[in-house]
């Protein structure tokens, strides 16, 4: 009987109704050789369940928003009472206004904020706003970085930073691709030749301060205050993408860990407590162009809905306690640094990419700095490692752009068990 013979008859029974069998592509095993990706039934604490009964150390955490863990108590007993008290009014509550001064207070630079229900839906009207405020129409951003799935996000470069993208998916068209500027992140001088081509037409630079959607790669020093310098010196506004960020890497995020604050931030993930919440927001007098205030219209019938609400000021005091991003420091630095060891030890040639509790490993001689070193790592290496972490009852994305991340509820036992793994997976690898 196969590990995962259940799996593998959801799968089947899935591809009848379901596009592709998965609600997301990321779900899907393409980029790890294919086949039935693991359906889970249940999750507690640090673990995952199938529907097979095979446990599972998770260390995909719904990739990002499980910082918590999983059915963490407190946050199992706000849903509850909130669910007790309606999970949908279509109406202003008190929660909210607490939840975004609890995030103005955590993260200064939101002078006003508006909720909505996920990350894409942040990004897409942060550049809407920024657009509105500065009346131009053209958007920067990185390379390989993954804003959500609204069409402008999905813009491949040009062959070069003063040229026009292409799209990047079927169904977005041309004249979206021609407001879209990608350079290369962690390289000023490829900011700098977009904004000397278009500089007066460019309406915002979005990028995410600390990478996440090609593994983690950290900014050089100075990097981003010196986007922020460029960018305001040539009256545009400077976004930045929070939402893998925001409340993993510090409490806040990457704007306080790094001392650089953008003009609009977008936020989501972990500041939900593991359900569905996204934010945005930035300086007043920017974010004052949104409808019903500007002219820039944004709305949402799930907004602010008070069950994710409450659920975010639950996640947030769980967060806020003393030494929680100290250990989550801790323990990603032990995890990923005895995981290199091991991984060279049996000959393996790899780089790491990690900031606090989140963390890359690449199959590649060279440091990660920007999406083509991402690229150029090894896929077979990292399909290999990732089915045999799978097989051993560990739990990663199935992609190698993506991160590790522990979770408060992972114990140090945990980690020694995944070590414990990593000499079985990277000795069986080596003898490929």
């Amino acid at each position: 009987m196969s590990r995962y013979e259940k799996s593998a008859a959801c799968y089947e029974s899935a591809l009848a109704h379901i596009v592709g069998g998965v609600n997301s592509p990321a779900r899907s095993f393409k980029a790890v050789g294919g086949g039935a990706p693991v359906f889970m039934n249940r999750g507690q604490g640090a673990y995952m369940y199938d529907v097979d009964g095979n446990r599972y150390i998770d260390y995909l955490a719904a990739y990002g928003p499980g910082i918590l863990g999983h059915a963490h108590p407190e946050i199992v007993a706000t849903i509850i009472r909130a669910a007790q008290n309606g999970t949908l009014y279509g109406t202003p509550t008190p929660w909210e206004i607490e939840l975004a001064d609890r995030l103005n207070q955590a993260l200064p630079s939101l002078e006003r904020v508006r909720f909505v229900s996920s990350g894409t839906e942040a990004v897409m009207s942060a550049v809407r706003v920024a657009r509105a405020f500065t009346g131009r129409p053209k958007v920067v951003k990185m390379e390989g970085c993954y804003h959500g799935h609204s069409d402008f996000a999905l813009i491949a470069a040009g062959s070069g930073p003063s040229q026009l993208g292409q799209p990047d998916s079927a169904g977005v068209t041309e004249s979206v691709a021609k407001d879209v500027l990608t350079v290369r992140y962690n390289d000023l001088g490829a900011l700098e030749e977009a904004f000397a081509a278009w500089g007066g037409q460019i309406a915002c630079v979005i990028t995410e301060p600390i990478v996440g959607n090609f593994g983690i790669v950290n900014p050089a020093p100075g990097y981003l205050q010196a986007v922020k310098e460029i960018t305001h010196k040539h009256g545009a506004l400077l976004i930045f993408d929070e939402v893998i960020t925001a409340f993993r890497v510090a409490y806040g995020g990457a704007q306080t860990l790094l001392g650089v604050e953008p003009d609009l931030t977008t936020l989501g993930k972990a500041i939900g407590g593991g359900v569905a919440l996204g934010a945005y927001g930035g300086k007043a007098e920017i974010m004052d162009f949104v409808a019903p205030l500007g002219p820039a219209y944004q709305a949402g019938t799930l907004a602010g809905n008070p069950l994710s609400v409450q659920t975010a000021l639950t996640s947030l005091d769980i967060l806020g306690r003393p030494g929680t991003y100290e250990r989550l420091e801790n323990d990603g630095a032990y995890l990923s640094e005895n995981l290199m060891a091991i991984a060279r030890r049996h000959g393996h040639t790899v780089q790491l990419g990690r900031n606090g509790s989140m963390f890359t490993i690449y199959f590649t001689d060279r440091p990660v700095v920007n999406y083509a070193g991402a690229d150029g790592a090894d896929k077979e290496q990292f399909a290999a490692m990732f089915r045999g972490f799978l097989d051993r009852g560990i739990c990663l994305a199935p992609s190698r752009f993506e991160a590790w991340m522990i979770s408060i509820q992972h114990t140090r036992a945990d980690l020694d068990e995944t070590l414990e793994k990593a000499e079985e997976v990277f000795a069986a690898m080596a003898q490929r």
